[in-house]
């Protein structure tokens, strides 16, 4: 295999967390999970870092809990449980705020128990529909599904992607995990409510709200059972202290054995990119640390990031929007075992980069999601619009997070 110079290596390198960080590449038919890919090949190719350490580079503890997880939430789809669930909450809402406030409520609840990716996915369409056909202006309710699921799924490792990394690279328990940072969803939530009553005051004036008629969701019962009884028996595990991946592929293994089920619908449900994706990112940061780039950057970022929760925080929120939060927790995790206190710093990682998630339109895939699935059916969310919630709401919450950690320390 040929060695290329170090610096062509760094220019793959930048470009690959570009692309990862924007979504795509100019004039490319890229998305993350092909450029993560692409650009891990590449690094291979230049011997960045051998093949068999690629390899080794393949976090499988991550891998199985992402995998087991669509599983999961794909079983619950094809149950109805999300459509049955968010129609008949959102239903209870007899005033604007209320229904935010459901909104933000389910949204975050519901991040903190599968992925949040997933849960706007599904989410969107039912509150443009309830949103549209009560005459209100949906931005709002948009970006409250779309702040809430990034904040609500701060509370556990189930949560989004990056807090998988950090569950099964620190060794935290799925107990200790919530109940350091489910403090900072909880409240977190609230002040995000409070900012979006406040910045749109005519929408959330007194009034009450009649509930619209919508059509009846279909939904499988034997299957909705299955699929409650398959969470709650992974839930029991993870506190337990049973193996996290292990605990979440029980679950899924329980549900895939079924009669009634053709496992084709099941796999068509789930977003197989995102494994290619994490893939990718796993091989592209073990090319930064087979390149010794890992030691510099640990040189350079250590004498501020391990001083204490809110230098660390500041810093991974300013890393998450450069290169996203994922791709940010990466190159964060072979640096935190070095830090002072690993598991405060792990914590602290955690919540800054899930919360960093809201500063703007770009910051998460989640954000991402809410607005391409409004701008399809003609609502449009603007980058200039969500800021002004999104800043705000970032701040406060990340103030909050910081707060709450340094008291608990």
């Amino acid at each position: 295999m040929l060695h290329y110079p170090l610096g062509l290596i760094v220019t793959l390198l930048v470009i690959t967390l570009t692309g990862v960080a924007v979504g795509r590449l100019p004039r490319l038919r890229m998305n993350r999970a092909t450029i993560a890919l692409s650009g891990a090949t590449l690094l291979v190719l230049l011997g960045a870092i051998p093949l068999r350490q690629a390899y080794a580079a393949l976090d499988l503890d991550t891998l199985v809990l992402l995998l087991a997880m669509m599983i999961i939430i794909a079983n619950l789809q094809l149950a109805g449980f999300f459509r049955l669930t968010g129609r008949r909450v959102m239903q209870w809402a007899r005033s604007p705020r209320q229904l935010l406030a459901w909104i933000m409520a389910v949204s975050g609840l519901f991040s903190a128990l599968f992925l949040n990716d997933t849960i706007v996915l599904m989410f969107t369409p039912l509150v443009l529909e309830i949103t549209l056909a009560l005459r209100r202006n949906p931005l709002p309710y948009l970006i409250g599904l779309a702040t809430a699921a990034n904040i609500g799924s701060t509370a556990t490792i189930t949560g989004n992607p990056q807090n998988m990394i950090i569950g099964i690279a620190s060794g935290l328990s799925y107990a200790r995990f919530s109940a350091r940072l489910l403090p900072v969803a909880a409240v977190g939530l609230v002040i995000a409510w409070i900012v979006l009553v406040l910045f749109y005051r005519s929408e959330f004036g007194k009034g009450r709200l009649m509930p619209p008629p919508l059509e009846a969701v279909v939904w499988h019962k034997a299957l909705l059972i299955k699929g409650c009884a398959a969470v709650l028996f992974m839930l029991v595990n993870l506190l337990s202290g049973l193996p996290i991946p292990l605990s979440a592929l029980a679950a899924a293994a329980f549900l895939l054995i079924t009669r009634r089920l053709k496992p084709e619908r099941v796999f068509r449900e789930m977003d197989w990119s995102l494994l290619v994706f994490f893939s990718g990112l796993f091989v592209v940061t073990g090319s930064i640390e087979a390149a010794g780039l890992s030691e510099r950057i640990f040189r350079w970022i250590a004498p501020v990031a391990d001083r204490g929760v809110a230098p660390l925080a500041i810093a991974s929120a300013l890393l998450s929007n450069l290169v996203s939060n994922v791709p940010a927790v990466l190159l964060f995790r072979p640096l935190i075992p070095h830090f002072t206190r690993p598991e405060l710093s792990w914590l602290t990682l955690a919540m800054a980069t899930t919360l960093a998630g809201n500063l703007t339109l770009l910051g998460s895939v989640a954000n991402l999601i809410v607005a391409e699935s409004a701008r399809q059916r003609g609502v449009l969310i603007s980058f200039r619009e969500y800021l002004r919630a999104g800043v705000p709401i970032t701040l406060l919450t990340l103030l909050w997070g910081i707060l709450w950690l340094t008291l608990a320390a």
